[in-house]
């Protein structure tokens, strides 16, 4: 497939990085510096111009092109880029906005804007804080299958009631799979004999019952309902961040500094409560009883403003912080210090796009541990090695590094185990590590 890269930032980058290997991608640019880096970096085709000008996507390829997808930090230069793109080939486009009335837009009129796909940046990484606060210690979560099927990983903290047990041992969650150990730098995939050990990082999926359950018995002792939200900084994340609890019916805090951006957001917010003051000041956070938080989100304009009020959060006695982290390499940084969750804008945005780049075209993906793993969701069809046989017979065939986590028929979950016989049209959730990734999804 013939991919062109609209914006060599972050996001652009890391979708150029994670295509090369498997893909001709071409990656447009303005900035000179950036096209020279990239030259020496990444195995894409540089070009250096702007992605609105038809003539440098032509220099680009866009005439041979099977997609377009169009990343830079501007809202109307990516669906600028992508109506070019339209009038010089037949290539799917994709376009990265942050504004949420663009997307609302888009999705209320078909194709709308000459973009075949567009994902908010901003409202994708609102919505995966919201599934990590609801569960009490999970370090990533996310939901399959139409919400029927939940993927949620945990460090284990000593004591666990699972820790020093075998898998075998310590499966007694009705409709929940062990998918993956993350032990140090190795990537287990638990056998019934596997010892599970205080420290390493699981990854189950099951229904979402059984995943909260699983969550409050090895979890902190944290609710997996926090009742009270703090979010820190009213940047557009926060802004988001905030709309997506209302909109679960919650009411938390938002605290900005700036008192004209604070009335714009008492405005906008109705459910939520905007306390107009600096969130550095521990007389003030303790004066608003911050400290008896459940959680605090930072959402600063800053990776290091972020960091401050995040470890601030944890010194003062907040249950649980979760951070913004636009620098990808800060991410490990951020919860060696203490951060409880850092979550990245670039991979959220990444899932959500790369997913239209593979053969299989899975409904959903998820990266786990900075793209080691992945867990996708995809329709079976009559093809698929995995029809029509137990599923310990189909699984034989398949390389190591694989799980069937869960699956759905007709909207009826499945656990699946080795004497399950799956059938084509039935939706698959599986765990899948990144070094087996193509082979798996070639026969799935």
């Amino acid at each position: 497939m013939r991919v062109i890269v609209v914006g060599a930032g972050e996001v652009g980058t890391s979708i150029a990085e994670n295509l090369a290997d498997t893909h001709d991608v071409v990656v447009v640019e303005r900035d000179p510096s950036v096209v020279e880096e990239l030259t020496y970096s990444v195995d894409v085709l540089p070009v250096q111009g702007d992605g609105t000008d038809l003539a440098v996507l032509r220099e680009a390829g866009v005439g041979d092109a099977d997609m377009l997808i169009a990343s830079t930090d501007d809202d109307e230069v990516n669906i600028v880029a992508c109506g070019a793109a339209k009038t010089a080939g037949d290539v799917f486009t994709i376009a990265r906005v942050k504004r949420r009335d663009l997307l609302t837009t888009w999705q209320g009129a078909e194709r709308a804007f000459n973009v075949d796909f567009m994902v908010s940046s901003d409202l994708l990484t609102a919505e995966a804080i919201f599934r990590i606060s609801g569960l009490a210690g999970a370090r990533d979560v996310d939901t399959f299958a139409g919400g029927l099927v939940r993927m949620a990983e945990f460090e284990l903290e000593r004591p666990c009631a699972v820790a020093g047990r075998t898998v075998s041992e310590a499966d007694r969650w009705e409709a929940l799979t062990f998918a993956a150990i993350f032990r140090d730098d190795d990537v287990l995939v638990p056998r019934g004999d596997t010892v599970i050990e205080a420290d390493d990082r699981v990854v189950v999926i099951g229904s979402h019952d059984a995943v909260t359950e699983f969550a409050a018995d090895v979890g902190p002792g944290e609710s997996n309902d926090p009742d009270d939200v703090v979010i820190v900084g009213g940047t557009a994340v926060g802004f988001q961040t905030a709309q997506v609890f209302e909109q679960h019916g919650y009411g938390p805090r938002l605290i900005e500094r700036d008192p004209d951006r604070a009335r714009e957001l008492a405005e906008a917010l109705p459910q939520s409560t905007v306390l107009q003051n600096d969130a550095t000041d521990v007389d003030f956070l303790t004066s608003e009883y911050v400290d008896e938080a459940d959680i605090v989100v930072a959402a600063l304009d800053s990776d290091e403003q972020n960091l401050l009020v995040s470890l601030l959060a944890e010194r003062i006695g907040v249950d649980r912080t979760v951070s913004i982290v636009e620098t990808p390499e800060y991410v490990e940084l951020f919860e060696a210090v203490g951060v409880d969750i850092a979550v990245n804008p670039r991979e959220e945005t990444a899932e959500e796009i790369i997913r239209f780049t593979r053969d299989a075209r899975p409904e959903k993906i998820a990266m786990l541990e900075h793209d080691r793993a992945e867990v996708l969701e995809i329709e079976l069809d009559g093809e698929s090695v995995l029809v029509g046989r137990r599923l310990a017979e189909a699984m034989a065939e398949l390389p190591g590094g694989v799980v069937v986590g869960a699956a759905s028929r007709a909207g009826d979950l499945i656990t699946p185990r080795g004497e399950t016989v799956l059938e084509a049209g039935d939706h698959v959730v599986v765990f899948v590590e990144a070094s087996v990734l193509d082979d798996v999804v070639a026969v799935i």
